[in-house]
């Protein structure tokens, strides 16, 4: 029996889940054999918003933008002293919500923020004359295959997508084809180390590491993805109950998409699950 079929007795009938892996484990560098699907359950090709996960396929399509030189991560964005970087890792000041006001010096509080996010695809934008998300379809979600997703509002979570697309993305988290390996190892560095923060939903961690537009979390006692998975892994979960997360030291991800919003039934159920994926597919 598959551990995916936990997943029945979580109250979600839209529930879709798949894990991606190499044959077998390449280190930091990469899987040493091909990725593919290890396992899915339930309902992969049903297209549901995925919330706060949109981040983190936008942040790849800034640093397409970034290799393709339309911008740069250090050249200004958002409030005075703010770069594409700090919008890119919340660290620019700005409150939680869209169209909320700059609440820190930038560099200096971790503040998890939609706003941000917005910011940083009306810069894309004026630098690139592309809408967001058609930048966001022209360089991610239609060279990787992603026919079902786009983007339909903002920039921080407004993406529609489903298992199977999200499967394809976490592929090319762990074997990159539309980044240079250098590039895809900046955005999951750890930007403006040290910061506390909270992480909406989940709590207060100091610090609150992320890099750019992925978390940098996991491992720690009380994750959302549990414990077995390793610190060097990244991702982001979505209020709407979805997730996606790569371990790159087991060339492992794993994605959900849930139909049900994420609450107290999550941080009880999501790491068993993610426990049992890292037992049973892990390397």
């Amino acid at each position: 029996m598959s551990v995916l079929e936990q997943a029945a007795s979580w109250d979600a009938p839209s529930v879709g889940i798949a894990v991606v892996g190499g044959r077998c484990s390449g280190g930091p560098s990469g899987p040493a054999g091909p990725v593919e699907e290890l396992d899915r359950y339930g309902g992969v090709d049903l297209v549901l918003p995925i919330a706060s996960v949109t981040k983190v396929l936008v942040a790849y399509a800034v640093m397409v933008a970034v290799e393709e030189e339309a911008i740069t991560l250090d050249e200004p964005a958002g409030p005075p002293g703010a770069t594409v970087r700090h919008l890119l890792a919340h660290a620019a000041g700005y409150a939680f919500e869209s169209g909320s006001a700059v609440i820190a010096r930038p560099g200096s509080r971790r503040i998890y923020s939609n706003q941000g996010f917005d910011v940083l695809a009306a810069h894309l934008e004026e630098r690139t004359g592309i809408a967001m998300a058609t930048y966001l379809d022209e360089a991610v979600l239609a060279p990787l295959g992603m026919r079902a997703s786009e983007l339909v509002g903002s920039a921080g979570s407004g993406v529609r997508s489903c298992v199977a697309d999200l499967a394809l993305f976490a592929t090319e988290l762990i074997s990159p084809t539309l980044l240079h390996p250098e590039t895809l190892a900046e955005l999951t560095r750890i930007q403006f180390p040290g910061l506390p923060g909270v992480l909406p939903g989940h709590g207060r961690y100091d610090p609150l590491d992320w890099g750019l537009g992925v978390e940098r979390n996991f491992g720690r006692p009380g994750h959302w993805a549990g414990t077995r998975i390793s610190p060097e892994s990244f991702g982001h979960f979505g209020a709407h109950g979805t997730f996606v997360w790569v371990d790159p030291t087991r060339a492992l991800g794993c994605v959900c998409v849930s139909g049900r919003d994420f609450g107290p039934w999550a941080r009880q159920a999501w790491p068993r699950l993610c426990d049992d994926v890292v037992d049973s597919c892990g390397r």
